[in-house]
Parts: structure tokens; C-alpha cells; sequence
């Protein structure tokens, strides 16, 4: 890359210059689109940036400090780059997008100058605008411990160390009969009790909402008809015969990762933290006042 830069530098210093932008954003999902604000398609770095999608970047505004790097970047919505559906279901929500400066004569000459993720996306008169995080944004994150009485971990992460993989904890089968993507029933499904599947997931494993899954508000049996509801739709069809996975939920609480999950080892919570009641606690004349606890 430097002697890119090099080369670029020369060309930028020699006065008349044929200079464009391009971008390639790449999902979590490992999808790659490439763009450039020339009319012409470009091809370096192992990529095909297209010059037909009408995506352009406002003014990139970059320190040597810890700020955040910011900018933004316009684009039109086709089925043949970001299409509409897609940005509707969070399919390019964190992408990593990269940014470079090219000598378009010469795309060997080019420059990366912005790295970042994808941050919020507006959709308005079939176009996009879409909020560019720079690397230093991970720095707004809390760092370290929080404590309190529920679990802090994520059911099945690093820290939880949970299996779900373990057939009573999750359930893979077809979509028999669904609402607005949100609510979901299965005639004689009961091989799980009521509530198992509170707080957990349920995710889309085939179909154009491939990929997609949404948190579970709750799970009930109803006349041997086991309903589940999501706390929001799924953005994308969900049609009947569509396989989906159930995983089970957790309430955060000890005596469901002791009782439930047999997990306790791992808890991540602090259960023996007094509560507010304590917090407030002040002396009282009806009490004995002797120096001990006022509980």
C-alpha cells in the first residue's frame, strides 16, 4: 500500500488529476458490494466496484485524536446493489465499509482512507443515507463489569459457556402457522413446557428471511396449541413449511441457571446484593437502635 500511496501522491501533485472514490461494503453475513462514484466500473483489490448504483459520500471528516471519525454516504436502492428489502432487515446493520481515493487512469493507484462500520440507515425517495462509524467509535463502549443481582452474560456466550446445542434447549422445525411474521402456532407441540422458550430466539434458517431471528416475548400453551409470540416482527416473509430454530430463553435469575440450565458454576450475577429496600434503610425510634443491622 505505500507504494500506492507513493504513486497516488505524485499524481495528486502533479495538478491535473483523475481521481474517484470507491467503497465496498461488506456484510456480517460475508456479502461484498463494491461501488464507485465513476462512470465506469473500477477493478483493484481484488474487487469490481460498480458505477451504476448512484452511491456517493458526503464530506469525511477525520482527526488524529480518539474523537469519532464520521461521515455519511448517499446511495440509490436497486435490485442490482442495496436493495430495499434487505436494508429493512438489518441485513447491512454494522457492515464493515472501507473507503478509498483512486486514480481511476490507473486503479493500481489507490489510497484507503476511511475504515469504519455502518451505523443508522434512512430510507427515502427509493434512495439510502447511511451514518459512517470510524474505528475509534468502539471506544464509546462500557468496558468492565456490572453489578447486579441478574446474570450479566448472554445465554451460550464466552462467558456463559452454556451448550445449546443440546436437544431439550433447542428445537428445529417447519412453520405451520404464522401471523405478520410475529406470532407463531404448532397444533401439538408440548414435548416443551409452557414459557421454555421465554426470552430466547427464534431464528430463520431457509427461505428470503434466511439468517433473520427475533427475541421471544412469550411462549404459551393454549387448547394444546403452542403459541409464540416476538417481541417484533420479522422483517422478511416467513411462509408456512419455512424451517426455523427454537432456542430456549433465560430469565437472567439464579435459580433459573441452577434449576434450568444447570449452569449455576457460570453465573455471571451477583444474587446476594442487597436490594434498594436495604439501601434506603435509616434508623427508626420503634426499633432497638444497638449498632447491629437495621434488618
Amino acid at each position: 500500500m505505500a507504494d500506492f500511496n507513493e504513486e497516488l501522491a505524485a499524481h495528486l501533485e502533479g495538478g491535473l488529476t483523475t481521481v474517484c472514490h470507491a467503497w465496498a461494503i461488506t456484510r456480517k453475513d460475508g456479502e461484498v458490494f463494491a461501488f464507485t462514484d465513476h462512470d465506469m466500473p473500477l477493478s483493484f483489490a481484488g474487487l469490481e466496484f460498480r458505477a451504476d448504483t448512484g452511491l456517493s459520500a458526503l464530506a469525511l471528516a477525520q482527526s488524529t485524536g480518539l474523537s469519532v471519525d464520521n461521515s455519511e454516504a448517499l446511495g440509490a436502492l436497486s435490485d442490482v446493489s442495496l436493495r430495499e428489502d434487505e436494508i429493512e432487515q438489518g441485513r447491512f446493520d454494522g457492515a464493515e465499509v472501507r473507503a478509498w481515493k483512486v486514480n481511476w487512469a490507473d486503479p493500481s493507484q489507490h489510497w484507503l482512507n476511511f475504515r469504519g462500520h455502518l451505523g443508522e440507515l434512512i430510507r427515502a425517495d427509493g434512495g439510502f443515507r447511511a451514518e459512517l462509524r470510524g474505528l475509534t467509535e468502539e471506544l464509546n463502549r462500557p468496558l468492565g463489569r456490572v453489578y447486579q443481582k441478574p446474570c450479566s452474560a448472554v445465554l451460550g456466550d464466552g462467558t456463559c459457556r452454556f451448550n445449546l446445542a443440546q436437544d431439550s434447549y433447542s428445537q428445529t422445525l417447519p412453520v405451520q402457522t404464522v401471523e405478520g411474521g410475529r406470532r407463531f402456532a404448532w397444533q401439538d407441540f408440548l414435548s416443551f413446557d409452557a414459557d421454555w422458550f421465554t426470552r430466547g430466539r427464534l431464528e430463520i434458517l431457509d427461505g428470503p428471511a434466511q439468517g433473520l431471528w427475533g427475541t421471544i416475548k412469550s411462549d404459551r400453551i393454549e387448547d394444546n396449541v403452542r403459541i409464540i409470540e416476538l417481541w417484533e416482527p420479522i422483517r422478511g416473509d416467513v411462509a408456512t413449511g419455512t424451517q426455523l430454530r427454537l432456542v430456549a430463553g433465560c430469565d437472567k435469575r439464579s435459580e433459573t441457571c441452577r434449576l434450568k440450565f444447570n449452569n449455576f458454576i457460570n453465573f455471571q450475577g451477583f444474587p446476594d446484593l442487597p436490594g434498594e429496600d436495604w439501601v434506603v434503610s435509616v434508623p427508626s425510634s420503634t426499633n432497638v437502635n444497638d449498632g447491629g443491622s437495621l434488618r
